[in-house]
């Protein structure tokens, strides 16, 4: 009777991850279906259903404002997903594991990189500060998260990647990390934990 009943739910959980995966996957070809027909879309409704001139400032304006908008609020909804079933990975308790015994470099690199993905923002530093450095993980690295974190947003990098570009995009995200692995590198080889109140170490 228990082994059917334990046949029965691992069977219910498999439909349940084969329908989960079905859905994901629809939702993803749909997302790009719906990008790919944003500008076409805002071209047909300005200049054949408005009848608004090519080349005109009111035309152009609103084929603009017709496109922009749409595939901001598309490249925002697909970014945040992502982030998110991204970030259901990264528990604190994961986070420090993956930072505990990297020596300084590695470890500031790796700290900065993780921060971007990680659901931690400003609240939570000190926190997040404690528990690492409680757990041996050194200042410099802990700093490195620490800045990364909240300095480097998701929603920041979409809303610059669609209304500037993949450049200012990319050097968004390349000055916040090397603004985090320099500062804490520089922390680390100040040796500050003498400054840090023994409450912490405790």
């Amino acid at each position: 009777m228990e082994q059917s009943t334990m046949l029965e739910t691992a069977s219910e959980q498999q439909t349940l991850r084969h329908r989960t995966t079905l859905l994901m996957g629809l939702a993803v070809l749909a997302w790009w279906l719906a990008y790919r027909s944003v500008q076409p879309l805002a071209a047909w409704l300005t200049y054949d259903l408005l009848g608004l001139a090519r080349g005109s400032h009111l035309g152009e304006s609103v084929a603009f404002f017709l496109y922009d908008v749409p595939k901001i609020l598309l490249l925002l909804s697909g970014m945040i997903f992502a982030i998110s079933v991204i970030r259901t990975f990264f528990s604190p308790e994961r986070t420090r594991l993956l930072l505990g015994g990297k020596r300084q470099g590695v470890g500031n690199v790796l700290a900065a990189m993780l921060g971007i993905v990680t659901p931690f923002c400003s609240c939570s530093a000190v926190p997040l500060f404690i528990g690492f450095v409680e757990s041996g993980i050194p200042l410099g690295v802990t700093f490195s998260f620490l800045i990364a974190a909240p300095t480097i947003n998701e929603v920041a990098m979409v809303m610059l990647y669609g209304l500037f570009g993949l450049r200012v995009a990319a050097m968004y995200v390349g000055s916040g990390l090397v603004i985090a692995i320099v500062a804490g590198m520089i922390i680390g080889r100040l040796h500050l934990e003498r400054y840090v109140e023994d409450f912490v170490w405790q």
